[in-house]
């Protein structure tokens, strides 16, 4: 396996509140990776970081060797990096199928003009896009839904309906914030089982954000633990299950 991503002394700050310090951490291909840690330490910013909704204040991110430190969101989606949100952001008014569609187009070749038009190209690739975002709605079980608005879907489909749209930019690292807040323990065991599925299916490394730790425990090869803003710990599940730092970091101890 060859490194994916990794960081270098990354860190942001916003005035005087350091929000993520010397964050290193690397990831190899095909590897699903956890990343943990109590409310407020700074996990949600080390993904926008990563995906180019910050700048960095200090530090580099290489990704396949390449740095993409400072890189606007729409970039680093083309060179290969998705993901989702922990509060979804589909486009509502949009269809299912159009929210995928949406997501396929970023790989499109024809020109502005030939779209307008409908001329050229435009025919035969919308055609293509098409095609393929009713397969991936089906890999999805959602190819019964293609034309019902976004907003209108069950939590969980709604759920899948983004991941589904991530994967249609065809990335190489997936990541996830937490995938299973809101669900319950029904739906959280099916999510388990759909990331196994993405990572093996579609031949992906993923990065996710979680606060349901059977979930992080049964899933990722390895975990990094954040605590504010710094990593706390790196390991395997069950070295991060039983170090006595990370448990004194979420329940606390007695003074």
């Amino acid at each position: 396996m060859g490194r994916l991503l990794e960081t270098v002394e990354l860190s942001k700050s916003f005035g005087g509140i350091k929000a993520v310090q010397n964050f290193i951490i690397h990831i190899d291909q095909g590897e699903v990776i956890g990343l943990i840690g109590p409310n407020g330490a700074g996990k949600t910013t080390a993904f926008n970081l990563l995906t180019g909704v910050y700048k960095p204040t200090t530090g580099q991110i290489l990704f396949e060797g390449k740095d993409i430190s400072g890189k606007k969101p729409y970039q680093i989606t083309a060179m290969g990096i998705a993901r989702t949100f922990q509060n979804i952001r589909l486009f509502g008014e949009l269809s299912v199928l159009e929210n995928v569609k949406i997501a396929f187009t970023m790989h499109s070749n024809y020109s502005f003009p030939e779209a307008i038009l409908r001329l050229g190209r435009y025919g035969k690739e919308e055609q293509i896009i098409d095609n393929r975002a009713r397969e991936l709605l089906t890999m999805f079980k959602l190819e019964h839904v293609t034309d019902e608005q976004a907003k209108n879907l069950p939590y969980g489909q709604q759920r899948r309906l983004e991941i589904a749209r991530a994967l249609a930019t065809e990335p190489r690292l997936l990541l996830l914030d937490e995938p299973a807040a809101g669900m319950n323990p029904q739906e959280t065991q099916e999510l388990m089982e759909m990331i196994r599925w993405i990572r093996d299916q579609f031949k992906l490394t993923i990065l996710l954000i979680e606060h349901d730790m059977a979930l992080v425990m049964n899933i990722c090869e390895r975990i990094y633990v954040l605590d504010y803003g710094k990593i706390l710990a790196e390991g395997v599940p069950a070295d991060i299950k039983n170090n006595p730092a990370v448990i004194k970091a979420y329940l606390g101890t007695e003074e």
